[in-house]
């Protein structure tokens, strides 16, 4: 019952170490090994992790890092029956995988079980809203995609293919989870700790920008390109609720641009509009209380209904298909 664990890595000097460390003694008695798969760091990332007995292997520089290469590449080095998939700034529970495990075994129609991704960031909004227990991270039971990462069975990736799809610049989990359930395997978060997640300690506004410059913005856009045509097209359209999100914030928007031509005087149609963004802040705030994630979850809004249709209509390639990568450090 070994475990191959997925390190996906960039630029992560100050945390890799600490998360290998935390790895290595979960799989104390549980046997297994360790991949580093490093995205193209150019801090000391690979120099840290060079220290521990890993295997690392690195994207070649002309392939673009995404988040859905990260675990691919991995996955193409893996060996063992169960996969668990996790980010270089985290910690694992040391108890996680004997329980993944157990729940695995007694349930085959299971492919990845997960538990809580426990936010250590509190200074970001990103982090706050997510390590709230009414954020979809925190659902437990049977769910539709494992967020953060978890545990999952060989035999079930290896049936729909690929584990990520490196096209993806975000959604790869719900992607995963759909291929997956599409083929009748069900996914599972156990009430309880998988790793404690450092994140990034920015202004959450700067990570809006950063993740619009790295194309991780794109993310649900891709998506749906990546099932369009395909048998699990149906059943992601019906459950990823983002897009009738998406849908009603172009509408919202659509409105705001005819309303001071339909509206006179036009001065009237602006302060319709003004008073709508106020009122849909207010709204939001109210449903998050406060003011400010309020706010910032609209800020969201717009920048993902700004990506979406950028991310449909960009280049794929095939998903299955090999990684050009190197071997920076193996083990026997």
């Amino acid at each position: 019952m070994a475990v191959s664990v997925i390190l996906k890595a960039l630029n992560e000097e100050a945390r890799i170490g600490p998360a290998i460390e935390s790895v290595l003694a979960a799989l104390e008695g549980i046997g297994g090994e360790v991949i580093v798969a490093d995205g193209g760091s150019r801090d000391h990332t690979l120099a840290v992790a060079a220290n521990f007995p890993v295997r690392i292997v690195q994207l070649e520089p002309a392939i673009a890092p995404s988040c859905g290469i990260g675990p691919q590449l991995g996955f193409q080095y893996s060996r063992e029956p169960f996969i668990c998939l996790m980010d270089g700034d985290m910690l694992l529970d040391p108890a996680f995988l004997p329980d993944a495990i157990a729940y695995l075994a007694a349930n085959p129609g299971a492919a990845g079980v997960t538990g809580h991704v426990v936010e250590m960031n509190d200074t970001s909004l990103e982090y706050v809203r997510r390590g709230r227990r009414i954020s979809p991270e925190n659902r437990t039971g049977e769910i539709d995609r494992m967020n953060g990462g978890g545990l999952y069975r060989r035999a079930a990736i290896e049936q729909v293919g690929y584990l990520s799809d490196r096209n993806l610049h975000g959604y790869e989990e719900f992607d995963l989870g759909v291929r997956l359930r599409a083929r009748g395997w069900t996914l599972h978060r156990l009430d309880r700790s998988f790793v404690r997640h450092f994140g990034h300690a920015i202004n959450a506004y700067a990570l809006l920008l950063r993740r619009w410059k790295s194309g991780y913005l794109r993310g649900i856009g891709e998506l749906l390109r990546a099932a369009f045509g395909k048998p699990q097209w149906k059943q992601l359209v019906q459950e990823l609720p983002e897009l009738k999100l998406w849908g009603a914030v172009y509408l919202w928007l659509a409105t705001m641009v005819v309303l001071p031509f339909l509206v006179s005087p036009s001065g009237l149609g602006l302060a319709i509009d003004v008073a709508m963004i106020a009122g849909v802040i207010g709204l939001m705030s109210l449903r998050q209380r406060s003011l400010t994630l309020g706010l910032y979850a609209v800020v969201a809004w717009l920048f993902h209904a700004a990506a979406l249709p950028l991310g449909f209509f960009h280049g794929r390639k095939a998903p299955a298909a090999w990684i050009d990568s190197r071997v920076v450090q193996d083990i026997p």
